[in-house]
Formats: structure tokens, C-alpha cells, sequence
């Protein structure tokens, strides 16, 4: 079966684009920037630009094109010993897909509120209480399924269905050609408009100034290279599969520097377009900028929707922001569920329409989980291992191996080949020695920190099975599939 390909360059490029830029630009990367020393922040985060996410992302883009396969079929081909490292990114993938379509889901019940404000004055007490039901539930206690969420979580799938369903062509690339540029427009709009709102520029002022105390505490070196790893979905099974389309003679090394530098400069932009909204909100409130300012799914449900009642004509700007919200995460769960896919269809030799059938038809029902009352509980807890133990651990194996046990001389030879200008031995040095150092020193705090702290305060109990149960489920499974692999060959 010959593999599909993308139509353009500029195709391939929106998707990468569009796996990269998720809701995590546009509510997690200003509130790291702020809490981690503000405009000096951006110089870890533009060292592990240099030295993990470019290079990391030529490695991935350069392994998917030469072996033409997902993860698995890549990484077994690599070493077939490595196989299970495949399916383990693409079991972390398919876990970020059912929770993810939740926090879309919000948002597109938010987008249809952000006519008439509906969301009232008290908006944390309306998303946690009204909106989210949440009462005394817990991770393992969900109550029941909330239907007006779930209803708005089977639109998300619908849309990423069509787009998985209809092929690399015709789904993926015309939904990437179409949602970026909206996105791009979109928030273009919101700060050309939010930037001229009395006290905008203090809180832009404030997100930017910078704290140069910070640059020696290696928390925020740690945060900013999560951040990198989290923003770019590298190590967990998209790019692979992406880049496997692309034709023999792919530029490389520009399709990677185009895609990380247009992702990160997105982060920036959607920077200035939230700290814009927060000074305001501060200077309309009377409070100081730290007391409005909140992480997460705090800012994008309860900060901004109060923010959005003060602004003037909500009703244009409020759907503006979270019709941008949507798009957003919905570019990226399509990459996500490509990733799944691809997989499958590499492995058991389905049609495309069969595998996108059956993978999104389980997807919906196991994200149900995520439209009860406990849904945001156990969302929080799942994220919190995919992101912190999974993408990390699964990201420090995929270079230990590929930087180590491949000669990454060949491959940066490789790429040269095929690429219009060259890189130098600072990839070998970076993808050999500086990646990996700081990846081994996240994973063993991020380790250290949930045996000795926990998270959350969830109890004990629910950390073994939903968060260590889960990831270690997930390895047994990809080590599983690697040995029937093993005795089939």
C-alpha cells in the first residue's frame, strides 16, 4: 500500500504547526513566563529552543521521512528491541486524546455562552458549580455524565473524524490550510484590539519585565525545557507519524526551524494577547496583577470569561477568543489522534476509513469518563502523569537512543543531504550531551517529587491506579505487542 503524502510544503508545515499550537500556548506558556522570572525566562526558554527543540525536531522530522512509518513502525525499524517505545508514545497519545476533548469541549459550550455572557458575574463559582457540577466528587467517585458536556465533546470528535477519516490530503492538511491562518487572524485581532485597553501595557509590561535573580534557580531551566517538550509534541508519537508523509525530498531542517520558530513565536503573541486582558483587569478591579492572574484551567474558564464581562463589546471579542480556543485545540487533537491512527493502520494493514472508524468511535466512549461531575478531577490527575511521567520519560529514551545507539553523525549527514543548508557538530553535541543531561535531571525530579509529595492532595490510592497504574499499563502493553512482534517475524 503506497503511503500517502502531503499535498504542499506549506500543508505540512500548518499541520506541524497546528499539532504544536494547542490551548497549552494560549494558557500555559504566559503563566510560566510570568511565575519563572518573566522577561529573563525567555533566555532559558530560547536556549532549550537552540539546543532541545530544534534539533529534537529535525531528529523526529528526519526519522519519520527516511523510514516512512508512526512511531512504532520508525522506532522498530531503528532497533526492533524498540518497538514498545513506539506504542508506549502512541498509548500516551491516545490517553492525551480522551482528556483533551474535554477541555475542547469547554470551550466550545463557552464560544456558544460568549454571545450573552451567560456565564454571570461569578464565573468560578459558574465553572466549577453550574457549568462542571464538580460537588465532592473524586478522580475514582465520577458521579454522573454531564450531557451538555459530552454533547459538546462528540461535536470535537465529529470534526477530528472528518479530518482523520478524510486522509493526509484531503482531511488533515485542507483542516490545517483553513483553522491556522483563522488562528493567526484571530488573535492578531484580539491584541490589536486588547492592547489599546487602559492598563493592557502594564500587564504586558508585567509578563515581560524581567526577574534576572531567577536564571540561576534550575527549576526554571527545568521549566522552561517542559515547556519546550510539551509545546512542540515532540517524543510522543506525532511527529513521527506526520513527517512519514512527507515526499523523499523534504527540506528538513527549514520544515523544523519554521515549525518550532513559528510555534514559539505563537506563544508569544497569545503572551501579549492574556497579559494584556489581566492588566486591564487589574486596573478595573482595583487589584494588583498577582491577585487576578491564575494557571491553567483557572485562566482560560474563570479569569477570562470575567475578564470578557468587563471588556467593551464582549459579545464580539468573548466568541473571537474561544472560537480561537477551539481551533487551537482542535488542530492539535487531530495531530494527536493521526498519531493513534497512523499507528494502527501501519500495524494491521486497515483502511484508513475502518482505523478512524473504530479508534475515534473508543475514543468517545472512554472520554465520557471526562464529561461527569468528577471529570475535571480525574483530568487533572491523567494530564498531570501523561505530561510529567510519560511525554518526559518516553522523550529521554527516544534520545538516549536515537542520539546513542544510532551514529548521529549519519543522520545529521542525512539530513545535509536533503536539506537546503547544512547543520553542524551543535547538533551532535546537543542531541548527545545537553538534551539529555536536563531531560534525566526532569525526570528524576518530576519522579522524586510525586513519590515523596504526591500531587494534588489526591489520595494515595488514586495516584497508584490512575497515574502510576496507568503509565506502567502502558508500557507492559508496548513491551507486549513488541515480543508477539518478535515471535511473528
Amino acid at each position: 500500500m503506497k503511503r500517502e503524502q502531503w499535498g504542499s510544503r506549506a500543508g505540512f508545515i500548518l499541520a506541524a504547526v497546528g499539532s504544536a499550537i494547542g490551548l497549552g500556548n494560549i494558557w500555559r506558556f504566559p503563566y510560566m513566563a510570568y511565575e519563572n522570572g518573566g522577561g529573563a525566562f525567555f533566555i532559558p526558554y530560547l536556549f532549550a529552543m537552540i539546543t532541545a527543540g530544534i534539533p529534537f525536531m529535525i531528529l523526529e522530522f528526519s526519522m519519520g521521512q527516511k523510514h516512512r512509518g508512526s512511531a512504532p513502525a520508525t522506532l522498530a525499524k531503528i532497533n526492533t528491541k524498540f518497538e514498545w517505545l513506539g506504542w508506549f508514545q502512541v498509548g500516551v497519545a491516545a490517553t492525551i486524546a480522551v482528556y483533551y476533548v474535554a477541555v475542547i469541549g469547554w470551550a466550545i459550550s463557552y464560544f456558544g455562552m460568549s454571545f450573552t455572557q451567560s456565564w454571570g458575574s461569578d464565573t468560578n463559582a459558574f465553572f466549577f458549580g453550574e457549568y462542571l457540577q464538580l460537588g465532592d466528587n473524586s478522580p475514582t467517585n465520577l458521579g454522573s455524565i454531564q450531557w451538555k458536556i459530552a454533547a459538546s465533546m462528540l461535536i470535537a470528535w465529529g470534526i477530528t473524524y472528518a479530518a482523520i477519516a478524510g486522509g493526509v490530503k484531503a482531511g488533515i492538511e485542507r483542516a490545517a490550510k483553513i483553522m491556522m491562518p483563522v488562528l493567526f487572524v484571530m488573535v492578531l485581532l484580539l491584541i490589536a484590539r486588547m492592547i489599546f485597553l487602559p492598563g493592557a501595557l502594564d500587564g504586558v509590561n508585567y509578563m515581560f519585565e524581567p526577574d534576572f535573580s531567577k536564571i540561576w534557580d534550575v527549576k526554571v531551566w527545568a521549566a522552561a525545557y517542559g515547556q519546550i517538550f510539551f509545546t512542540l509534541s515532540i517524543g510522543f508519537a506525532i511527529m513521527l507519524a506526520y513527517s512519514s508523509y512527507l515526499p523523499e525530498k523534504s527540506d528538513i531542517t527549514n520544515n523544523a526551524f519554521m515549525t518550532v520558530l513559528i510555534n514559539c513565536g505563537f506563544s508569544i503573541l497569545a503572551g501579549i494577547m492574556i497579559f494584556s486582558v489581566l492588566g486591564y483587569m487589574a486596573q478595573e478591579q482595583g487589584k494588583p496583577l498577582t491577585e487576578v492572574v491564575t494557571a491553567g484551567v483557572g485562566l482560560a474558564f474563570v479569569t477570562l470569561p470575567a475578564a470578557i464581562n468587563l471588556l467593551p463589546a464582549p459579545y464580539i471579542l468573548g466568541p473571537l477568543f474561544f472560537f480561537a480556543l477551539v481551533i487551537a485545540g482542535l488542530s492539535s487533537h487531530i495531530s494527536i489522534m493521526e498519531a493513534v491512527t497512523s499507528a494502527v493502520i501501519d500495524k494491521l494493514k486497515w483502511r484508513r476509513n475502518k482505523a478512524a472508524t473504530i479508534i475515534c468511535g473508543s475514543g468517545l466512549i472512554i472520554s465520557m469518563a471526562f464529561a461527569t461531575n468528577g471529570g475535571l478531577l480525574l483530568l487533572d490527575l491523567v494530564d498531570h502523569f501523561a505530561n510529567n511521567i510519560g511525554i518526559v520519560t518516553s522523550c529521554l529514551i527516544e534520545i538516549v537512543l536515537m542520539a546513542w545507539l544510532l551514529k548521529i553523525a549519519d543522520v545529521r549527514e542525512y539530513v545535509n543531504s536533503i536539506s537546503d543548508f547544512s547543520i553542524g557538530t551543535w547538533f551532535d553535541v546537543c542531541l548527545r550531551f545537553i538534551t539529555p543531561i536536563i531531560l534525566a535531571i526532569i525526570v528524576a525530579t518530576k519522579f522524586q517529587t510525586l513519590l515523596t509529595e504526591g500531587y494534588g492532595g489526591y489520595a494515595q490510592s488514586e495516584l497508584m491506579l490512575l497515574g502510576w497504574g496507568l503509565m506502567g499499563l502502558l508500557a507492559v502493553v508496548g513491551v507486549a505487542i513488541n515480543v508477539t512482534t518478535k515471535k511473528e517475524a
